[in-house]
């Protein structure tokens, strides 16, 4: 710094006041149309325009029914479960054979660990400045494979589902696992014999007076079957139902003949 000279005369800014004001907002009434307070003036707004749109959401939900599919059967071996549509790319990698049985691992835990931690490291891995994708061509280049990927998986996961399983989702407007055909109503009026009743496995998905549940209405079963097909339905099973519920061949007669007189 130079030596100044004793006469030396300073002049100080005449931009600067010299009386200090304290730091107040000011006047929301001095810009009339162009301020307003945070609360509860812009706040008010923006919670009414949330209860508009939660109130919409709700008449949706209310109005439009959920696509709820076919009711849980723990004897339908057939059925296989989806996971919700974002979660169906991780669901087609446990497919592949570096990913499942002894694998496994890598595709629950390392595939999807070094992902998420790479998204939560994204900050401090890239530290470009520079905001166009072609400058950035690693940070690009590996988002670009990830969204590739993730759309790929899920469209064959998708693909694959409905190729082993075509005829899900036809004929109920979409509703996976439903029958083409509507059930036969049930007859509130009938009453099922003592044989029925004492066939605790058959009553949890036929009905206590076998109307129905998440097997069919056998109240007129008669109709359709035979004593002989009755017999072998209920040794060898139908469909999702198992066989050799009952084990006594006698017991299974009885029942059969029971059945096959109800028209």
């Amino acid at each position: 710094m130079a030596k100044q000279d004793k006469d030396a005369t300073f002049v100080g800014d005449s931009r600067v006041s010299a009386k200090r004001i304290p730091n107040i907002s000011p006047s929301y009434s001095d810009f009339p149309g162009k301020n307003e307070p945070f609360w509860p003036n812009f706040l008010l707004k923006e919670w009414m325009v949330a209860a508009v749109c939660l109130v919409g959401f709700l008449v949706l939900t209310v109005s439009h029914p959920s696509p709820l599919t076919d009711k849980a059967n723990p004897n339908d071996t057939s059925f296989i479960p989806l996971p919700d549509w974002y979660f169906l790319f991780l669901y087609q990698m446990l497919k592949y054979p570096w990913a499942a049985g002894d694998w496994v691992v890598l595709g629950t835990v390392v595939v999807p660990g070094i992902a998420f931690g790479a998204l939560m490291l994204a900050p401090w891995l890239d530290t470009s400045k520079e905001r166009r994708p072609s400058k950035r061509p690693v940070a690009t280049g590996l988002m670009l494979t990830a969204l590739v990927g993730i759309f790929y998986l899920t469209w064959a996961a998708n693909h694959e589902y409905h190729l082993a399983h075509p005829d899900k989702g036809k004929g109920t407007g979409g509703k996976q696992g439903s029958s083409a055909t509507a059930p036969a109503p049930a007859d509130t009026s009938f009453t099922a014999d003592a044989l029925w009743k004492a066939q605790t496995s058959c009553m949890g998905c036929h009905g206590k007076n076998m109307e129905g549940g998440m097997g069919p209405n056998l109240q007129k079963i008669g109709a359709t079957l035979d004593a002989a097909k009755i017999t072998d339905v209920i040794k060898n099973g139908k469909g999702a139902m198992p066989g050799g519920m009952i084990k006594d061949d006698a017991e299974i007669a009885k029942l059969a003949e029971y059945m096959a007189g109800l028209k």
